[in-house]
């Protein structure tokens, strides 16, 4: 018999999706409505659609960030 997952035993182990919604990624990057979803058509800021819902997976916000750092410090 094998052993379950560590997630299954360890909830807190398994890693969290976090999903925002724009309005979140506006607070954070304190930029509008339009510049978001600018960033969100041209693919810069990847997210998923629930229905008509848009929520943006905090890894690729945390993605999109260091990309721009990186093209800064370039």
């Amino acid at each position: 018999m094998t052993s379950p997952p560590l997630a299954v035993l360890h909830p807190e182990a398994a890693p969290v999706l976090e999903l925002l919604t724009v309005p979140q990624v506006m607070a954070r990057l304190q930029l509008g409505r339009s510049a978001v979803y600018d960033l969100l058509r041209s693919g810069q800021l990847a997210s998923i659609t629930l229905g008509r819902a848009r929520r943006i997976p905090i890894h690729a916000l945390t993605d999109f960030i260091r990309t721009r750092l990186g093209q800064e410090a370039a």
